[in-house]
């Protein structure tokens, strides 16, 4: 073995381990996942037994142009088993030229539920973080939900996630889950459902199981007022405001809880290019918390939470490069451009790291009755192909980011028509 090929294996070795790393530490969060599951239907049937005296609860629904789907989503928020002398639906109109406003102001006229809030000529367009920021000081209810205008939930989503909030005071935040609502419509939206839902059973149930912690998402969960007045609101720098408004909620000394029971559905991009467009989005908001919070991890209070956020660091920067590593070289030597002499099962290796990757999403969509012989195809082809995409997303964010030094700036995602779901 001559000195370069002992330096490939050397690196090749060291990717392979911390490849191997996140995956025991995803196939860790996948078991607590399922135990949060279990304890989830005995929960459930708990509240469901249960009489609660609910507080009042204000809906905060931000709507920049979204004439195709605000009527669907304010019928739906109309139904929600809450109490209807507690409740009041606030769409912040963000600068609409469709006929947005028109469609409210009919539902507004009709059930005295349904607010319509006009952000001010001039400051519209500029963001969700912003258009809630605006929203929340008409609030007066002692808890705001947020949802996105696309969301039609579940008739008791709301009161579940209300009710496992009140139920306990160290909590400042609860959140549910998000489904995908037209995701038979093509292969794009086959590998985003199964992504979704795989996340939310192990990176959110799991986490939450584990280390008491979950992220919020951008729809589908509730806070006290009080406390988002306490921390001046939304970060309108942040392109994924509720990641950075999680950290500073737990920093605040209390706890956001997942509940997989409160169900909404929700539209996803049904073009690659409106994917990539809405994940670069993603990873540059993540990037933003991660140089916003760094310098303080150390000094965290929640010490778990510090060990998330050092995770998502090396999911980022070091799983990514050790990826990169592991993809090239195995490339190199599949085309034989280069060769290493070293001993050791790593085809097996890799096979079972397929075949641990391919349990774990099966495991985690069973819970929503998702597993079937086409999504463990689709999971094996995911593999391969939709999950290599992340390569690609991090490094054109990181490009717009530290080469080009964009500003950033809010990218709605585009709507459509929607069906039934």
């Amino acid at each position: 073995m001559n000195s370069l090929d002992l330096d490939l294996s050397f690196i090749f070795v060291v990717a392979v381990i911390l490849i191997w790393f996140m995956i025991g530490y995803q196939f860790v969060l996948t078991v607590f996942g399922y135990v949060n599951y279990l304890k989830s239907i005995k929960e459930k049937k708990k509240f469901d037994e249960t009489e609660f005296d609910y507080p009042t609860c204000s809906i905060l629904i931000p709507a920049h142009n979204e004439e195709m789907v605000i009527s669907d989503t304010i019928k739906s928020m109309l139904e929600l088993n809450y109490p209807a002398d507690k409740l009041e639906i606030i769409v912040i109109n963000d600068g609409s030229s469709d006929g947005t406003e028109d469609i409210v102001k009919s539902f507004a006229a009709q059930d005295k539920r349904v607010v319509l809030f006009n952000v001010p000529k001039g400051e519209g367009g500029k963001g969700k973080s912003r258009a809630l920021n605006l929203g929340i000081k008409i609030v007066k209810s002692d808890v705001v939900a947020i949802y996105d205008a696309d969301n039609t939930p579940d008739k008791d989503a709301l009161r579940y996630l209300v009710a496992a909030l009140i139920s306990d005071e160290k909590l400042g935040a609860v959140l549910g889950k998000f489904r995908t609502i037209n995701k038979k419509r093509n292969l794009l939206t086959r590998f985003i459902n199964i992504e979704t839902l795989s996340f939310q059973s192990m990176l959110q149930a799991g986490r939450w199981q584990m280390n008491k912690i979950a992220t919020l998402p951008g729809t589908n969960f509730v806070m006290w007022t009080k406390l988002i007045n306490d921390l001046n609101g939304w970060d309108e720098e942040a392109l994924t405001e509720d990641s950075e408004l999680s950290i500073r909620i737990y920093e605040e000394g209390k706890l956001i809880k997942f509940i997989p029971y409160s169900m909404t559905y929700e539209q996803e991009p049904e073009k690659w290019g409106i994917f990539l467009r809405q994940r670069t989005r993603w990873v540059r908001g993540n990037f933003y918390v991660i140089s916003k919070f760094f310098r303080e991890i150390p000094n965290f209070k929640h010490k778990r939470l510090a060990f998330d956020l050092l995770y998502t660091l090396a999911l980022y920067y070091i799983f990514f490069v050790a990826i990169i590593i592991s993809d090239l070289l195995f490339f190199l030597g599949a085309f034989n451009l280069i060769s290493m002499s070293l001993p050791g099962p790593y085809t097996v290796v890799w096979i079972v790291a397929i075949i641990l990757f391919v349990f774990e999403i099966m495991l985690a969509i069973s819970y929503d009755d998702e597993e079937s012989f086409g999504n463990i195809f689709l999971a094996f082809i995911m593999y391969f192909t939709y999950c290599q995409l992340w390569i690609y997303l991090v490094l054109r964010a990181g490009y717009i980011d530290f080469i080009k030094r964009e500003k950033r700036t809010w990218d709605k995602t585009v709507r459509f028509q929607r069906k039934n779901k």
